[in-house]
Parts: C-alpha cells; sequence; structure tokens
C-alpha cells in the first residue's frame, strides 16, 4: 500500500530536501521502516532506544494521532498521508 509522508523542514537533510515522500506500508511502523530504508537516519531521529516513538516527535494518520490510535500498530489506509511532526515547546 503506498502513502506520501510529510517530512517536517528539520528532518529533510535526510531525504534530500523533499518535503514528502512515498513509501509502501500497512501500518505506522512498516511505513517508518519503510522511510528508514529509502532514507537512512530517520529511525534514530524518531525512535527511541525501544523501538518506540521518542517524546518530542508527534505522528499523524491524516487527522490523527497515533498516540490515541495504536501507536505505532496504527494501520495506514492506501492512499493516506502520513505527517511528522516535531513537538514545539517555549513559552
Amino acid at each position: 500500500m503506498s502513502v506520501t509522508v510529510r517530512v517536517p523542514t528539520t528532518l529533510r537533510n535526510l531525504t534530500g530536501g523533499t518535503s514528502e515522500v512515498a513509501v509502501d506500508g500497512a501500518t505506522v511502523g512498516e511505513v517508518l521502516a519503510a522511510l528508514e530504508t529509502m532514507h537512512p537516519g530517520f529511525a534514530e531521529r524518531i525512535l527511541d532506544e525501544h523501538g518506540g516513538l521518542r517524546r518530542f516527535v508527534n505522528i499523524f494518520v491524516a487527522d490523527d494521532d497515533i498516540r490515541f490510535l495504536e501507536a505505532l500498530a496504527t494501520p495506514v489506509p492506501d492512499g493516506e498521508t502520513v505527517s511528522i511532526i516535531p513537538a514545539v515547546a517555549g513559552g
């Protein structure tokens, strides 16, 4: 299943400056694995040492935050968009 991954500016150095990448995957975990295969370096920036999503990274399937769904096991329908959004903090 082909999906589009929206890459934030801070990670575009890994994709040669491309803001969107098409990959195959039925779950968020599979999509991230495919992204890592195509553009090495994503896994260490997005996943922690236990393979879970880092605290400061948010991932959305369509408009839904995967932390409130099935995390990395969240299904990704064919043709859907997965957005990687770095957390913003400050005051």
